[in-house]
């Protein structure tokens, strides 16, 4: 498969936490994936990115929290996380980026 500009939309950003880096250790990686993508998409885009075989894809959608900044009310954004399971053997090493 070839990288598509509709990829890129797709796989914002890895993330790398204490629990990402646990979850990596059985052979998952977690991406911060647009909001209105679904788990087809995103194993395809996947896929096609980083050359690798996707056994599963897990969502999750964490709302935003409502924060003050000086007094002013405001919302952080919504965000989606993809927990991406890999094939045996396959490996993807986000710490160089996209």
């Amino acid at each position: 498969m070839s990288a598509k500009a509709e990829h890129y939309d797709v796989i914002r950003k890895p993330i790398i936490t204490e629990k990402t880096t646990m979850a990596s250790e059985n052979g998952a990686v977690v991406f911060e994936v647009a909001i209105d993508s679904n788990k087809p998409q995103i194993k395809e885009a996947v896929e096609a990115l980083f050359g690798v075989k996707v056994k599963a894809v897990n969502t999750t959608i964490t709302k935003g929290k409502a924060k003050r900044f000086k007094g002013i009310l405001g919302r952080r954004k919504d965000v989606k996380k993809a927990y991406v399971t890999l094939e045996e053997g396959n490996t993807i090493d986000v710490t160089t980026g996209l």
